[in-house]
């Protein structure tokens, strides 16, 4: 993350202030005084009075600072609780627009620095380039799903998150269960009488792989999706090499979940 000074004392170039201004265009949030940036066409549009605001702020200061609080102020999550399946188009939307000045909004609403990017094609490029390495690595159909431009236009964290996610819901497809987390994974494959069991648990190896399975999906539910919970402004600057371990990490646990048997219950 870039200081403080680093993310304010840039300006804004005029096609990321319109592209900024046109993934805000449906906003709720008006140009208020709060923010202290100035309404110059109240008449226009609202995309349209946004990028003349925008530019005008940023022509007198010479400085993005008020523009960023903007956004910041917009993206707060809490402004989207009673439609909260605008957030994320909106979010991804405007961090394409972001981008070019590295910038990003985290998940939380949270506005910090990223990578700058140089073209429009590299989102959809580190996709391809990171589908085609799993498929060769033989992934789980499942996790190839996650590899998409939209998961990937942070960085490659949002994405393993949100195969990490689909571990948990795979469990509940199988057992029925509406427990999330450590409660769900100990109640499909711990005790001695697991509901999902990966072998025959003939035996105390066997019985200790299931209990290592059972370690492995909680500790994995514990680095990210804990994390995430309970650290709301965390944005993980992870690897294309990390990412690729982790996804096949994910891999692996799909696939034992797929073959697992449900016991009978007593």
């Amino acid at each position: 993350m870039r200081s403080k000074k680093g993310l304010t004392l840039k300006t804004f170039t005029q096609s990321q202030l319109q592209a900024i201004a046109d993934a805000l265009g449906d906003t709720e949030h008006g140009l208020t005084a709060t923010v202290k940036i100035i309404d110059t066409t109240p008449q226009m549009t609202k995309r349209h009075r946004l990028y003349n605001a925008f530019a005008n702020e940023q022509n007198n200061r010479q400085m993005r600072t008020h523009i960023m609080a903007f956004i910041r102020k917009a993206m707060k999550p809490e402004r989207f609780a009673r439609e909260p399946e605008r957030f994320e188009p909106m979010r991804l939307n405007l961090n394409r627009a972001l981008a070019f000045a590295g910038l990003a909004v985290e998940a939380s609403g949270a506005l910090g620095s990223v990578e700058a990017a140089e073209t429009l094609s590299q989102a959809t490029r580190r996709a391809r380039e990171l589908r085609s390495d799993l498929t060769s690595r033989g992934v789980h159909p499942d996790v190839l799903r996650f590899c998409r431009e939209e998961l990937l236009s942070d960085n490659y964290f949002h994405a393993v998150l949100e195969a990490v996610k689909s571990v948990a819901e795979k469990i509940r497809q199988r057992t029925g269960l509406a427990d999330d987390g450590a409660v769900l994974v100990d109640r499909a494959f711990g005790g001695d009488q697991p509901m999902l069991a990966i072998n025959t648990l003939a035996s105390d190896s066997e019985k200790g792989e299931q209990r290592g399975f059972c370690n492995l999906v909680k500790g994995t539910f514990s680095m990210f999706r804990n994390t995430t919970a309970h650290a709301p402004r965390v944005h993980w600057q992870m690897s294309k090499v990390d990412a690729e371990d982790l996804f096949s990490m994910v891999s692996l646990m799909q696939r034992r979940i797929d073959a697992a048997v449900m016991l009978p219950r007593a």
